[in-house]
């Protein structure tokens, strides 16, 4: 098991907050915490999972804006793997 990073999901990079994540439901699903301590891992898990939500909307507006230069305005548009095959 992975030791905990503790602070805040702002302080960890995404890959660590995942990781934290399965960890948690790992641990909630063998339903075998008491009460308050699973309500405690829940509210953690709530937040890493919003700020992993956040991380990743981010990530696809970046990809976004740079697949859709057009000259040296972006614009944005959907991903094509071949840009020549419309």
């Amino acid at each position: 098991m992975t030791k905990p990073i503790e602070g805040k999901p702002s302080e960890r990079n995404y890959e660590e907050a995942v990781a934290r994540l399965e960890e948690i439901v790992g641990q909630l699903e063998a339903g075998n915490l008491a009460l308050d301590a699973s309500l405690s891992l829940f509210e953690e898990g709530i937040g890493l999972a919003k700020y992993c939500s956040e991380k990743l909307d981010a990530a696809e507006g970046r990809l976004q804006i740079l697949l859709g230069f057009n000259g040296d305005v972006p614009t944005i548009g959907p991903f094509k793997l071949n840009p020549e095959e419309d």
